[in-house]
């Protein structure tokens, strides 16, 4: 099975900028769609971002928007997300799954890797 690897959180301050990587091992996922998660202990995992397996179609939550860029290097089997402008609000644990597609976002992949936690201080 695919294993998944969150790495790249930390503690910030409000304003300031995180980088999360998202490593794929055991198959290659050059041809599949992928995206964030984040969940706060207590609620539901909740979408973040998402882009296609070319890079041409991409998506991000609302709350997202403007400030966070998902990326990846299909070489590398590696998937990003660039987030600046942090808020207190995204503090959570940061996961990445296969999705369906860009539109219909949900995870493919019954498996979670471990997350990254991303704590945002005010």
């Amino acid at each position: 099975q695919v294993q998944l690897v969150e790495s790249g959180g930390g503690l910030v301050q409000a304003g300031g900028s995180l980088r999360l990587s998202c490593a794929a091992s055991g198959r290659i996922f050059s041809g599949y769609s992928m995206g964030w998660f984040r969940q706060v202990p207590g609620k539901e995992r909740e979408f973040v971002a998402a882009i296609s397996s070319g890079s041409i179609w991409t998506n991000y939550a609302d709350s997202v928007k403007g400030r966070f860029t998902i990326s990846r290097d299909n070489a590398k089997n590696t998937v990003y997300l660039q987030m600046n402008s942090l808020k207190p609000e995204d503090t959570a644990v940061y996961y990445c799954n296969r999705i369906r597609n860009t539109v219909v976002t949900e995870a493919i992949y019954d498996y979670w890797g471990q997350g990254t936690q991303v704590t945002v201080s005010s």
